[in-house]
Protein backbone atom coordinates (compact mmCIF):
# COMPACT_ATOMS: atom_id res chain seq x y z
CA UNK A 1 0.00 0.00 0.00
CA UNK A 2 2.82 2.38 0.93
CA UNK A 3 4.65 1.31 -2.23
CA UNK A 4 1.58 2.17 -4.34
CA UNK A 5 1.49 5.72 -2.93
CA UNK A 6 5.15 6.23 -3.86
CA UNK A 7 4.54 5.22 -7.47
CA UNK A 8 1.58 7.59 -7.66
CA UNK A 9 3.75 10.48 -6.35
CA UNK A 10 6.50 9.78 -8.87
CA UNK A 11 3.97 9.76 -11.70
CA UNK A 12 2.59 13.12 -10.59
CA UNK A 13 6.09 14.65 -10.51
CA UNK A 14 6.76 13.32 -13.99
CA UNK A 15 3.67 15.13 -15.26
CA UNK A 16 4.40 18.46 -13.47
CA UNK A 17 8.17 18.67 -14.25
CA UNK A 18 7.89 19.43 -18.05
CA UNK A 19 5.66 22.42 -17.25
CA UNK A 20 8.21 24.22 -15.05
CA UNK A 21 10.42 25.68 -17.88
CA UNK A 22 7.36 27.38 -19.37
CA UNK A 23 7.23 29.75 -16.37
CA UNK A 24 9.86 32.57 -16.61
CA UNK A 25 10.46 34.56 -13.47
CA UNK A 26 12.90 37.44 -13.08
CA UNK A 27 16.13 36.16 -11.63
CA UNK A 28 17.09 39.45 -9.96
CA UNK A 29 15.48 42.62 -8.68
CA UNK A 30 17.34 44.66 -11.31
CA UNK A 31 15.76 42.75 -14.17
CA UNK A 32 12.36 43.19 -12.56
CA UNK A 33 12.85 46.92 -12.25
CA UNK A 34 13.95 47.18 -15.86
CA UNK A 35 10.64 45.84 -17.03
CA UNK A 36 8.66 48.41 -15.04
CA UNK A 37 7.38 51.46 -17.00
CA UNK A 38 8.92 54.90 -16.03
CA UNK A 39 7.04 56.68 -13.35
CA UNK A 40 6.28 60.44 -13.79
CA UNK A 41 8.11 62.83 -11.50
CA UNK A 42 5.96 64.37 -8.85
CA UNK A 43 5.24 68.06 -9.47
CA UNK A 44 5.06 70.41 -6.48
CA UNK A 45 1.85 72.21 -5.81
CA UNK A 46 2.49 75.96 -6.39
CA UNK A 47 0.03 76.81 -3.67
CA UNK A 48 1.98 74.76 -1.16
CA UNK A 49 5.35 76.47 -1.87
CA UNK A 50 6.62 79.06 0.64
CA UNK A 51 6.79 82.70 -0.61
CA UNK A 52 10.19 83.82 -2.06
CA UNK A 53 12.54 85.63 0.25
CA UNK A 54 12.95 89.38 -0.49
CA UNK A 55 16.26 90.41 -2.13
CA UNK A 56 18.62 92.20 0.19
CA UNK A 57 18.65 95.93 -0.41
CA UNK A 58 21.92 97.86 -0.10
CA UNK A 59 22.13 100.27 2.72
CA UNK A 60 22.00 104.00 2.10
CA UNK A 61 25.68 104.33 3.06
CA UNK A 62 26.68 101.66 0.51
CA UNK A 63 24.69 103.40 -2.23
CA UNK A 64 26.27 106.72 -1.37
CA UNK A 65 29.77 105.24 -1.40
CA UNK A 66 29.20 103.56 -4.78
CA UNK A 67 27.82 106.76 -6.29
CA UNK A 68 30.77 108.76 -5.00
CA UNK A 69 33.21 106.25 -6.47
CA UNK A 70 31.42 106.31 -9.85
CA UNK A 71 31.43 110.11 -9.90
CA UNK A 72 35.12 110.18 -9.00
CA UNK A 73 35.98 107.80 -11.85
CA UNK A 74 33.83 109.77 -14.31
CA UNK A 75 35.42 113.04 -13.22
CA UNK A 76 38.90 111.58 -13.60
CA UNK A 77 38.23 110.19 -17.07
CA UNK A 78 36.57 113.36 -18.38
CA UNK A 79 39.25 115.87 -17.37
CA UNK A 80 41.32 116.82 -20.46
CA UNK A 81 44.94 115.72 -20.28
CA UNK A 82 47.93 117.32 -22.05
CA UNK A 83 49.09 115.54 -25.21
CA UNK A 84 52.35 116.64 -26.87
CA UNK A 85 52.50 115.78 -30.59
CA UNK A 86 55.41 115.92 -33.02
CA UNK A 87 56.13 114.67 -36.54
CA UNK A 88 59.30 113.62 -38.35
CA UNK A 89 60.03 113.04 -42.03
CA UNK A 90 62.02 109.91 -41.17
CA UNK A 91 62.48 107.99 -37.93
CA UNK A 92 65.97 109.42 -37.36
CA UNK A 93 65.08 112.94 -38.54
CA UNK A 94 64.45 116.04 -36.48
CA UNK A 95 60.92 117.18 -35.60
CA UNK A 96 59.22 119.15 -38.39
CA UNK A 97 59.02 122.77 -37.16
CA UNK A 98 56.06 123.97 -39.24
CA UNK A 99 53.81 123.24 -42.18
CA UNK A 100 52.14 120.32 -40.40
CA UNK A 101 48.36 119.99 -40.20
CA UNK A 102 46.97 117.87 -37.35
CA UNK A 103 43.45 116.45 -37.21
CA UNK A 104 42.29 114.35 -34.26
CA UNK A 105 39.15 112.23 -34.48
CA UNK A 106 37.05 110.30 -32.00
CA UNK A 107 36.95 106.56 -32.65
CA UNK A 108 33.15 106.47 -32.44
CA UNK A 109 31.21 107.55 -35.56
CA UNK A 110 28.74 110.40 -35.21
CA UNK A 111 25.13 110.42 -36.44
CA UNK A 112 26.29 110.75 -40.06
CA UNK A 113 28.57 107.73 -39.76
CA UNK A 114 31.76 109.81 -39.87
CA UNK A 115 34.41 110.00 -37.19
CA UNK A 116 33.88 113.21 -35.24
CA UNK A 117 36.68 115.81 -35.43
CA UNK A 118 37.61 116.71 -31.84
CA UNK A 119 40.75 118.83 -32.38
CA UNK A 120 42.76 120.47 -35.16
CA UNK A 121 46.07 122.34 -35.25
CA UNK A 122 48.51 123.71 -37.81
CA UNK A 123 51.36 124.14 -35.34
CA UNK A 124 54.46 122.06 -36.03
CA UNK A 125 54.55 120.41 -32.59
CA UNK A 126 51.31 121.24 -30.76
CA UNK A 127 50.18 120.31 -27.26
CA UNK A 128 46.46 119.59 -27.20
CA UNK A 129 44.08 118.84 -24.33
CA UNK A 130 42.08 115.63 -24.68
CA UNK A 131 40.01 113.58 -22.21
CA UNK A 132 41.41 110.09 -21.60
CA UNK A 133 40.32 107.68 -24.28
CA UNK A 134 41.07 106.37 -27.76
CA UNK A 135 41.57 108.63 -30.79
CA UNK A 136 42.74 108.58 -34.42
CA UNK A 137 45.31 111.20 -35.43
CA UNK A 138 45.81 112.27 -39.07
CA UNK A 139 49.03 114.15 -39.89
CA UNK A 140 49.61 115.95 -43.21
CA UNK A 141 52.83 117.60 -44.37
CA UNK A 142 52.53 118.80 -47.93
CA UNK A 143 51.11 115.82 -49.85
CA UNK A 144 52.66 113.38 -47.36
CA UNK A 145 50.32 112.05 -44.71
CA UNK A 146 49.83 109.31 -42.16
CA UNK A 147 47.25 108.20 -39.60
CA UNK A 148 47.69 106.32 -36.33
CA UNK A 149 45.82 105.48 -33.15
CA UNK A 150 46.37 107.56 -30.02
CA UNK A 151 45.62 106.44 -26.46
CA UNK A 152 45.28 109.23 -23.90
CA UNK A 153 45.71 108.31 -20.23
CA UNK A 154 45.58 110.45 -17.08
CA UNK A 155 48.80 112.46 -16.85
CA UNK A 156 51.21 113.74 -19.47
CA UNK A 157 51.06 112.11 -22.91
CA UNK A 158 53.54 112.26 -25.80
CA UNK A 159 53.49 110.78 -29.30
CA UNK A 160 55.71 111.18 -32.36
CA UNK A 161 54.52 110.37 -35.87
CA UNK A 162 56.91 109.33 -38.66
CA UNK A 163 55.73 110.29 -42.15
CA UNK A 164 58.41 108.35 -44.07
CA UNK A 165 58.36 111.09 -46.70
CA UNK A 166 60.54 112.59 -49.41
CA UNK A 167 60.26 115.46 -51.88
CA UNK A 168 59.93 115.77 -55.65
CA UNK A 169 60.92 118.65 -57.94
CA UNK A 170 59.90 118.47 -61.61
CA UNK A 171 60.87 120.21 -64.82
CA UNK A 172 60.60 119.56 -68.56
CA UNK A 173 62.43 120.53 -71.73
CA UNK A 174 62.21 119.86 -75.46
CA UNK A 175 64.47 117.09 -76.72
CA UNK A 176 67.89 118.63 -77.15
CA UNK A 177 67.64 120.51 -73.84
CA UNK A 178 65.62 123.32 -75.37
CA UNK A 179 64.03 125.28 -72.55
CA UNK A 180 60.26 125.51 -72.31
CA UNK A 181 58.57 128.70 -71.07
CA UNK A 182 57.35 128.21 -67.50
CA UNK A 183 53.84 129.32 -68.41
CA UNK A 184 53.46 126.45 -70.89
CA UNK A 185 54.30 123.66 -68.43
CA UNK A 186 52.37 121.91 -65.69
CA UNK A 187 52.52 118.54 -63.97
CA UNK A 188 50.09 116.09 -62.40
CA UNK A 189 51.19 113.43 -59.92
CA UNK A 190 49.32 110.14 -59.57
CA UNK A 191 49.82 107.02 -57.52
CA UNK A 192 51.53 104.19 -59.40
CA UNK A 193 49.70 101.23 -60.90
CA UNK A 194 47.29 100.56 -63.74
CA UNK A 195 45.65 103.60 -65.31
CA UNK A 196 42.20 102.81 -63.94
CA UNK A 197 43.58 102.31 -60.45
CA UNK A 198 45.65 105.52 -60.18
CA UNK A 199 44.62 108.22 -57.72
CA UNK A 200 45.44 111.90 -58.21
CA UNK A 201 47.92 113.09 -55.58
CA UNK A 202 48.88 116.58 -56.84
CA UNK A 203 47.50 118.58 -59.76
CA UNK A 204 48.75 121.54 -61.79
CA UNK A 205 52.25 121.73 -60.33
CA UNK A 206 54.51 124.32 -61.93
CA UNK A 207 58.15 123.72 -62.94
CA UNK A 208 60.54 123.53 -59.95
CA UNK A 209 57.72 123.36 -57.42
CA UNK A 210 58.78 121.13 -54.54
CA UNK A 211 56.08 118.76 -53.36
CA UNK A 212 56.38 116.56 -50.28
CA UNK A 213 55.17 112.99 -50.79
CA UNK A 214 55.15 109.73 -48.92
CA UNK A 215 58.04 107.55 -50.06
CA UNK A 216 57.09 105.37 -53.00
CA UNK A 217 56.64 105.26 -56.78
CA UNK A 218 54.47 107.83 -58.56
CA UNK A 219 53.16 108.29 -62.10
CA UNK A 220 54.07 111.76 -63.44
CA UNK A 221 52.30 113.49 -66.35
CA UNK A 222 53.95 116.55 -67.95
CA UNK A 223 51.84 118.84 -70.12
CA UNK A 224 53.58 121.13 -72.64
CA UNK A 225 50.88 123.53 -73.76
CA UNK A 226 47.27 122.42 -73.82
CA UNK A 227 46.98 120.50 -77.09
CA UNK A 228 48.63 117.12 -77.39
CA UNK A 229 52.21 117.37 -76.13
CA UNK A 230 52.16 115.03 -73.13
CA UNK A 231 54.96 113.00 -71.53
CA UNK A 232 54.56 110.37 -68.80
CA UNK A 233 57.05 108.74 -66.48
CA UNK A 234 57.17 106.69 -63.27
CA UNK A 235 59.44 108.16 -60.60
CA UNK A 236 60.58 106.89 -57.21
CA UNK A 237 60.56 109.15 -54.14
CA UNK A 238 63.01 108.10 -51.44
CA UNK A 239 62.43 108.90 -47.75
CA UNK A 240 64.32 111.93 -46.54
CA UNK A 241 65.56 112.84 -50.04
CA UNK A 242 64.75 115.43 -52.72
CA UNK A 243 64.25 113.81 -56.14
CA UNK A 244 64.94 116.10 -59.11
CA UNK A 245 63.53 114.98 -62.46
CA UNK A 246 63.39 116.49 -65.95
CA UNK A 247 61.01 115.05 -68.54
CA UNK A 248 61.68 115.59 -72.27
CA UNK A 249 59.01 116.43 -74.83
CA UNK A 250 59.12 115.56 -78.53
CA UNK A 251 57.18 118.64 -79.55
CA UNK A 252 57.47 122.24 -80.68
CA UNK A 253 55.72 125.57 -80.39
CA UNK A 254 53.97 126.39 -83.66
CA UNK A 255 52.58 129.75 -84.80
CA UNK A 256 50.32 130.37 -87.81
CA UNK A 257 49.52 133.29 -90.11
CA UNK A 258 47.62 133.74 -93.34
CA UNK A 259 49.52 135.85 -95.87
CA UNK A 260 49.10 136.88 -99.48
CA UNK A 261 52.83 136.37 -100.10
CA UNK A 262 55.75 134.79 -98.30
CA UNK A 263 56.88 136.96 -95.43
CA UNK A 264 53.87 139.21 -95.86
CA UNK A 265 51.69 140.67 -93.14
CA UNK A 266 49.18 138.46 -91.42
CA UNK A 267 45.58 138.71 -92.50
CA UNK A 268 43.13 139.32 -89.64
CA UNK A 269 39.86 137.63 -88.73
CA UNK A 270 40.90 134.12 -89.72
CA UNK A 271 39.35 130.94 -88.31
CA UNK A 272 42.08 128.34 -87.77
CA UNK A 273 41.72 124.58 -87.48
CA UNK A 274 44.53 122.04 -87.14
CA UNK A 275 43.91 118.36 -87.81
CA UNK A 276 46.09 115.29 -87.41
CA UNK A 277 46.89 112.99 -90.32
CA UNK A 278 44.02 110.80 -89.09
CA UNK A 279 41.58 113.73 -89.35
CA UNK A 280 41.18 114.49 -85.63
CA UNK A 281 40.91 118.18 -84.75
CA UNK A 282 43.49 119.14 -82.12
CA UNK A 283 43.42 122.94 -82.29
CA UNK A 284 41.06 125.74 -83.31
CA UNK A 285 41.22 129.48 -82.78
CA UNK A 286 40.16 132.83 -84.25
CA UNK A 287 42.78 135.51 -84.89
CA UNK A 288 45.69 136.73 -86.95
CA UNK A 289 48.57 135.13 -84.99
CA UNK A 290 47.40 131.95 -83.27
CA UNK A 291 49.95 129.64 -81.69
CA UNK A 292 49.95 126.31 -79.96
CA UNK A 293 52.23 123.41 -79.00
CA UNK A 294 52.08 120.27 -81.11
CA UNK A 295 53.66 116.87 -80.61
CA UNK A 296 55.82 115.45 -83.40
CA UNK A 297 53.81 114.31 -86.40
CA UNK A 298 52.06 115.34 -89.62
CA UNK A 299 49.20 117.83 -89.63
CA UNK A 300 46.84 119.80 -91.87
CA UNK A 301 46.03 123.41 -91.10
CA UNK A 302 42.86 125.10 -92.40
CA UNK A 303 42.54 128.90 -92.55
CA UNK A 304 39.04 130.21 -93.24
CA UNK A 305 38.77 133.88 -94.18
CA UNK A 306 35.27 134.97 -95.12
CA UNK A 307 33.87 132.33 -97.45
CA UNK A 308 37.29 131.11 -98.57
CA UNK A 309 39.23 128.27 -96.94
CA UNK A 310 42.97 127.90 -97.39
CA UNK A 311 45.04 124.95 -96.18
CA UNK A 312 48.52 123.58 -95.90
CA UNK A 313 50.08 120.32 -94.82
CA UNK A 314 53.06 120.51 -92.48
CA UNK A 315 55.21 118.36 -90.22
CA UNK A 316 56.25 119.05 -86.66
CA UNK A 317 59.63 117.98 -85.31
CA UNK A 318 60.99 118.50 -81.83
CA UNK A 319 62.89 121.74 -81.67
CA UNK A 320 62.68 125.46 -81.26
CA UNK A 321 59.49 127.44 -81.98
CA UNK A 322 58.60 127.90 -85.64
CA UNK A 323 55.98 129.68 -87.75
CA UNK A 324 53.78 128.19 -90.47
CA UNK A 325 52.61 130.53 -93.24
CA UNK A 326 49.51 129.74 -95.26
CA UNK A 327 49.47 131.54 -98.63
CA UNK A 328 46.32 132.81 -100.24
CA UNK A 329 48.01 133.07 -103.64
CA UNK A 330 48.40 129.31 -103.89
CA UNK A 331 44.68 128.86 -104.46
Amino acid sequence: MRLRHRFALLALLAVVTPLVPALTLPSTAQEAAAEMPPMPRPRPDPDSLPPPLPEPRPSASAVTAATAATDAIAALTSVPQPVALSARVTADGTPIPDGVVWRIFDTHPDASGELALVAKSDIGAPTVELPPGEYVVHVAYGRAQTSAALSVVPGANEKTFVLDAGALRLNSAVTGDIAIPVGLLKFDVFTAGEENDRALVAEGLRPNDIVTLNAGTYHIVSYFGSTNAVVRADLRVEPGQLTDATLYHHASQIGFKLVSEEGGEAIADVEWTVKTAEGATVFSELGAFPSTVLAEGEYLVLAKQGSQVFNREFEVQAGSPREIEVLTTVY
